[in-house]
């Protein structure tokens, strides 16, 4: 399995503002995002899976929450932490790519478990209550970068280790 977070970042790291993104709708964005995760398993918070409710991304969603225990959508499973929700995404997809969705926190939890990063870099700065997670720029590869209307398109790969 490949695990891989995709996210959409501002100039100075907001990811979400009260459940919201902060910018002007992208919908170049919105559409290179429904198509790569499509077809693929997906790690996603509770409140990110909530407002996604009336059109859930994925084949599958693996949500990761500690407040409830199921919820009432077919292709959805409920998962405790994040051990259980990467032995939950190999069993779905031992050799596909499964998508990180966040949130925030969800982010920062499955950092050290990603082996590629697809970060939508939005032009501008915006105000926000949710970041995405400080990584080491010196462990990531940036491997593919696309520039479009309103944001650059960049895909990091973790550096093999050097041992």
């Amino acid at each position: 399995m490949r695990l891989v977070s995709v996210a959409a970042v501002a100039e100075n790291g907001v990811i979400g503002d009260d459940g919201e993104v902060p910018w002007p709708h992208l919908a170049e964005d919105v559409e290179q995002y429904r198509e790569r995760v499509a077809g693929s398993p997906v790690i996603l918070g509770r409140r990110t899976f909530d407002s996604m409710r009336g059109d859930l991304p994925g084949s599958q969603q693996i949500v990761v929450s500690r407040s409830v225990e199921c919820v009432d959508e077919p292709t959805a499973a409920v998962v405790g932490g994040v051990d259980e929700a990467l032995d939950r995404a190999r069993g779905l997809a031992p050799d596909e790519t499964v998508y990180v969705l966040g949130g925030g926190a969800i982010y920062g939890l499955f950092q050290p478990h990603v082996d590629a990063m697809v970060l939508s870099r939005i032009d501008g700065r915006y105000e926000g209550d949710t970041r995405f997670p400080e990584w080491d720029r010196e462990k990531w590869a940036l491997t593919a970068e696309t520039e479009y209307d309103g944001f650059t398109l960049r895909t990091w790969h973790r550096r093999a280790e050097i041992g």
